[in-house]
């Protein structure tokens, strides 16, 4: 079994970000950063299970709440994709400062577009996977699409997301629209494995046939059969945990 380690370390805007580190109880075989969706926080099950679930096949895991979100300082509304981004970033660094060179970055949903925009400033990476990961990240934009003239035209707009309710301005808009993976996921030049149900309703299917396109080899496609977006079904987390852990085992140990 593995267990869990509270941290913490600076973001991107200077606050305190909170973490938990799964680690393996047995032989190490590479660290990771785990990306979480949206407004989901490092303790969605998501999260949780499917680090865990990696931490039990040996791959550490550092999982965290982005800005203003769970554990971790700061609004939620002063953040950005970029942000996410810079701040998968200083993960990495994080887990570089203390000793653990990041081997695999994991991001789920809007995380999954992040680890893709982030994988190009962690030298050190040696394979990237996404699960029910967008293509674009303004597709996220989908959720708020009601309050989007409100936004752009009074700056801000509080929306309701799964019964939360968040503030969005309009910088966030602003940088969604800007954000373009295609450069990304054409110079990764890192393994990929692109995982996504073909029932997702949320990020549809199509997303990670593009990704996977736009993708040069070494790529791999796994279909999610019978799970849903948020992974929440029994199983479902630690099912992708492990199928990523098996595809990374070649890797993870590449150039050390």
């Amino acid at each position: 079994m593995s267990r869990s380690e509270k941290v913490s370390f600076e973001g991107s805007t200077g606050e305190l970000l909170s973490g938990i580190l799964d680690r393996p109880d047995g032989p190490v075989k590479g660290w990771g950063v785990f990306s979480h969706g949206f407004t989901l926080g490092k303790d969605h099950p998501s999260a949780s299970r499917m680090c865990k679930a990696l931490a039990d096949n040996g791959v550490g895991m550092l999982r965290f709440d982005n800005v203003g979100l769970g554990e971790s300082a700061g609004l939620w509304s002063e953040g950005s994709f970029s942000h996410k981004v810079a701040d998968t970033v200083r993960a990495a660094e994080f887990m570089r400062a203390e000793g653990r060179s990041v081997s695999l970055l994991v991001g789920h949903s809007f995380g999954g577009a992040a680890v893709l925009a982030a994988a190009r400033e962690i030298p050190e990476l040696d394979a990237v996977a996404t699960v029910g990961a967008p293509f674009s990240p303004k597709h996220v934009a989908h959720v708020f699409d009601a309050a989007l003239d409100r936004i752009l035209s009074e700056g801000s707009a509080e929306v309701d997301l799964g019964g939360k309710r968040v503030e969005i301005r309009r910088h966030f808009v602003e940088d969604l629209e800007n954000a373009d993976l295609t450069d990304c996921i054409k110079s990764l030049h890192k393994p990929l494995m692109v995982l996504h149900s073909p029932t997702d309703n949320t990020v549809g299917i199509e997303n990670a046939s593009t990704i996977f396109q736009t993708a040069r080899h070494p790529r791999s496609f796994v279909s999610l059969e019978g799970s849903d977006h948020l992974l929440t079904g029994k199983g479902q987390a630690a099912r992708a945990a492990l199928i990523i852990s098996a595809w990374a085992d070649q890797y993870l140990d590449a150039g050390r």
